[in-house]
């Protein structure tokens, strides 16, 4: 009886460590029918633009739930203590074609390639936004995976990380607010009167993403919110939220993108004017020290 107990123990922790694989893979498959999705809703703008839109609408939504695949795959491994290293090189693999392939390719065909002649200029500039998040993304999830795997200092300057920040905008949040814009009007951008003008924005949004991804700003892991106590109120907030999602997708998305990719550099913004204040506040010490003394002595 005891071999028999000590036999099922094993194999349950092993079918524990296929748990997280398990979303891993939902989530590489999800980017890859969004990228599918994109491509049909290119092909289906030149017959149906209503077509088309629901297309794109399926591959932002398809992002948008490989996002949480990939915070369950992380959150599950590890409280079921199954984190490997394959486990953190297969999440990265997966999260270069979901949130790194897939955005791009769902924002060239829903606006830089329907809005912009081939070979135009902006056609190019666009080409070469899309190309470097792209790279921008890789390189950071090929960072995050050598601070994982070896979190002493690797060189000078490094910045130590800890367990309630990440160095830089985290790829799948960069992605979760492009796929929200589309969720959010899904029509090709080709069949708006100022169709130029929004496609040129939409690529300095996307500059700034890959900015701010290979940027040493601190963002929020909440990897540490809801433990103890107050995991009550965290299941409450998700759900209201949940909720919310359910009946304003449109809006209610769009604006937690936001909320997160602006958060860290409106904190570092923050911390920038805090400190240049504190520093000016005690270059003025020495100077008000001097003339105090000057006039103790003219006494």
């Amino acid at each position: 009886m005891e071999e028999t107990t000590e036999k099922s123990h094993k194999g349950l922790k092993k079918g524990l460590y296929l748990i997280p694989s398990a979303f891993t893979a939902t989530n590489a498959a999800l980017g890859f029918l969004s990228v599918i999705y994109s491509l049909r809703g290119f092909q289906a703008n030149f017959v149906d633009q209503k077509l088309a839109s629901e297309y794109f609408d399926y591959a932002a939504a398809a992002i948008g739930y490989a996002i949480l695949c990939d915070i369950l795959d992380g959150r599950i491994a590890r409280m079921t203590k199954t984190t490997t290293e394959i486990g953190v090189q297969l999440d990265s693999l997966a999260d270069v074609l979901t949130f790194g392939i897939a955005p791009v390719i769902l924002l060239y065909s829903w606006g830089i390639g329907l809005v912009f002649p081939e070979g135009s200029q902006l056609y190019n500039l666009g080409l070469f936004v899309l190309f470097m998040y792209l790279m921008c993304g890789t390189f950071r999830l090929a960072r995050f995976n050598i601070q994982a795997t070896r979190p002493r200092v690797l060189m000078e300057g490094t910045v130590k990380t800890d367990k309630k920040n990440f160095i830089g905008l985290p790829i799948p949040p960069a992605a979760g607010l492009i796929a929200a814009i589309v969720h959010y009007t899904p029509t090709p951008l080709s069949s708006h009167a100022q169709a130029a003008l929004y496609a040129s924005l939409v690529m300095i949004l996307v500059a700034i993403l890959a900015l701010l991804m290979v940027s040493t700003i601190r963002y929020s892991s909440f990897k540490t919110v809801g433990a103890g106590r107050n995991s009550l109120y965290l299941i409450l907030i998700v759900a209201g939220i949940g909720m919310l999602i359910w009946l304003y997708s449109h809006y209610i998305l769009i604006a937690l993108a936001i909320g997160y990719v602006s958060h860290g550099l409106l904190w570092y913004l923050f911390n920038i004017l805090i400190s240049g204040a504190k520093n000016e506040t005690d270059s003025m010490k020495p100077i008000a020290e001097t003339s105090e003394n000057e006039t103790i002595t003219e006494r």
